[in-house]
């Protein structure tokens, strides 16, 4: 018996802002938005999906935002879309050098933390 890989990320969010979640993971971070089965959508949230990079926003009726676990993405350009993410009005923090990365931090519309990562040649 063995872990073989992660499926996908779940984030929780709060009660019908679907528009702001699909705003900034489709529209900010270009990761696209799928339906979800229909059994599913009944309890709202929303799902992101790109191949193999699956993030997956589910209602919490109690929310409070993730401001220390993260889920961290590998990125082609992290000062582009930390500039994006800035341009659509949320928050970009920069941390402390990661070596082999240039990193940062931003907020989705909620307040849970993600990490963009890129590669450094």
């Amino acid at each position: 018996m063995a872990i073989i890989r992660l499926d996908h990320v779940q984030l929780a969010m709060p009660a019908g802002r679907e528009d702001e979640a699909v705003a900034f993971y489709a529209g900010v971070l270009e990761i696209p938005h799928v339906a979800k089965p229909p059994h599913l959508a009944v309890r709202g949230g929303c799902w992101f999906e790109r191949g193999d990079l699956k993030v997956h926003l589910g209602v919490d009726p109690d929310f409070r935002p993730a401001t220390k676990a993260h889920p961290a993405f590998l990125v082609d350009s992290v000062r582009g879309l930390a500039a994006a993410v800035l341009a659509a009005g949320l928050k970009v923090i920069d941390d402390e050098p990661l070596e082999g990365y240039d990193r940062v931090y931003v907020l989705d519309p909620f307040g849970n933390r993600i990490e963009l990562m890129e590669p450094l040649a």
